[in-house]
């Protein structure tokens, strides 16, 4: 099929639907590479707020120089695991050092687009995609922005627009496995505690508190589909004693579908289902498929989105696979799991974002030093 007619209009190398830590990251780096790159975010850049801000300490592997001292709140050195409220039984799980850091979620998405305007990339804020049309050598995109309705083509266009991805749907690609409801909630009292507080008794997946140094407390809790989620997030917060203000929500894709590519198509990040099965976390792992799509795309030959497609699984489809195998833990019965962390507890030496590192050498020390005499 071919393009449809829109004059002498401009052929990008890539049109990116989506200005979130994927599609900013391979902005950057596509721009980088020295590929034109149109990039559109439907609003302002990072809001509304729709994601935790705890990540893994090597994010900052993925950001320009300066973002961590601009964006940490707070460092974690471990995580508190419950199997009831705010006061039932805790099992301890830490490092030595710092596990994860809690940041400027925000603040995160603008730096990482700041940084792919300043690689080259023309990233313009409230422009709607209306629609995508693929073609045999590029693709239309339909955007609505503040001048009206303009068509731009590319290439290809690399669908970065979240979970309800309308990349994904105007081009008919497969949804992900699994759809979660989460909310989030912050409360402003400065709570500087090294630990996050996990809940396991929430149906399906679980409730969080995370402190945020001087920024406050952030409460959240995800659930799959045909449960109340506001009713259990109001029962969370109301058993610490709690009443949280700037709440959001959002869908959190669980399970990337068999295909991320289309004949001139690809999706990254929450819209590919690029995330972490036991926690809903993406970033990391939406940005690691940026690198990869940025590194082996060559906008003039479709044939290398197959090159994308493995090259993104072989890195993320083991820890993706031991990642439903741990979550499938927090459905096991009771006294399983109070058996399995009461056993399990302590020291720890594993990757908050890689569960094959349950199986490292580093794990492994941590695990026997418990049983020491």
């Amino acid at each position: 099929m071919a393009l449809p007619s829109v004059g002498d209009a401009y052929m990008h190398d890539f049109v990116v639907v989506g200005a979130g830590p994927a599609g900013s990251r391979f902005a950057r780096q596509a721009a980088r590479r020295g590929h034109d790159v149109l990039a559109f975010e439907q609003g302002t850049v990072g809001e509304p707020l729709a994601c935790s801000g705890h990540v893994s300490t090597d994010l900052w592997e993925f950001t320009p120089e300066g973002a961590r001292e601009a964006l940490l709140q707070n460092e974690v050195y471990g995580a508190r695991f419950h199997l009831g409220g705010a006061d039932s039984h805790a099992y301890p799980f830490y490092k030595d050092e710092p596990v994860s850091n809690v940041i400027d979620r925000v603040g995160l998405d603008r730096v990482l687009a700041e940084a792919a305007r300043d690689a080259g990339a023309d990233l313009r804020e409230d422009h709607t995609v209306l629609d995508v049309t693929e073609g045999r050598d590029g693709v239309a995109v339909e955007v609505r922005g503040p001048e009206g309705v303009e068509t731009h083509e590319a290439r290809m266009v690399v669908g970065a627009d979240g979970p309800n991805s309308r990349v994904r749907s105007a081009l008919g690609l497969p949804d992900p496995d699994e759809l979660l409801h989460g909310v989030l909630g912050f409360t402003d009292e400065a709570d500087h505690d090294d630990f996050v507080d996990v809940h396991l008794d929430v149906p399906r997946f679980f409730a969080w508190r995370i402190p945020r140094g001087e920024a406050g407390v952030e409460y959240g809790l995800a659930m799959g589909p045909g449960h109340d989620v506001r009713e259990r997030f109001e029962a969370v917060t109301a058993d610490y004693g709690v009443e949280t203000d700037r709440r959001c929500s959002g869908l959190i894709p669980i399970g990337p579908p068999k295909r991320v590519t289309g004949r001139r198509s690809l999706l990254l990040g929450d819209a590919a289902a690029q995330t972490k099965p036991f926690t809903g976390g993406g970033i990391r792992y939406g940005m690691i498929a940026a690198d990869h799509a940025a590194a082996h795309l060559e906008p003039t030959d479709p044939g290398t989105l197959g090159d994308y497609e493995r090259a993104w699984r072989a890195d993320l489809r083991r820890e993706i696979r031991l990642g439903a195998l741990v979550r499938a833990g927090y459905s096991l019965p009771e006294p399983v799991q109070r058996l399995g962390l009461r056993t399990l507890s302590g020291k720890i030496g594993v990757h908050m974002d890689r569960p094959t590192t349950l199986f490292s050498r580093e794990h492994l020390r941590a695990t026997l030093g418990r049983f020491r005499p």
